[in-house]
């Protein structure tokens, strides 16, 4: 029997939607970077980019523990002397309320050209609403 190795003709991808709502962020986020990486099939492939479409909705209602909405912190750098931005997580969530949710879940994805290519599969929503419905996802559920 030979080892089964998966490329662009035999992967079969399919469209999740999750909702966010009362998720923990970090929890959220590892589910949604197993998904979009290919992990949860048996048909998975290291090398190649065998994960599925995820839509985030309501990312502006996740949850995070302890004191971390003041303790967080999130940085930026414009590349010049003294450029450094620092923003706490309540800050960045007012500001852009899906921001915190695709950084959390890019951070659990390869750093390479594969994880760039799997991290355009994902798709992040304030609201309820998302302009998918023609790809008629499935609704995902979260453990815990």
């Amino acid at each position: 029997m030979k080892t089964f190795m998966a490329n662009e003709n035999t992967i079969q991808r399919e469209w999740f939607v999750v909702d966010a709502a009362g998720q923990t962020l970090g929890r959220l986020a590892t589910e949604v970077a197993t998904v979009l990486r290919g992990k949860h099939k048996p048909t998975f492939t290291p090398h190649v980019d065998c994960g599925d479409y995820v839509i985030v909705i309501n990312a502006d209602q996740i949850v995070l523990t302890g004191n971390k909405w003041n303790d967080k912190k999130y940085y930026t750098h414009s590349t010049y002397p003294g450029g450094l931005k620092e923003r706490t997580a309540k800050v960045l969530m007012a500001e852009k309320p899906t921001r915190m949710v695709e950084l959390a879940i890019k951070g659990m994805l390869p750093k390479n050209k594969l994880g760039n290519q799997m991290y355009t599969k994902l798709f992040v929503y304030a609201g309820a609403e998302h302009k998918h419905q023609a790809q008629k996802p499935v609704v995902m559920e979260l453990r815990g």
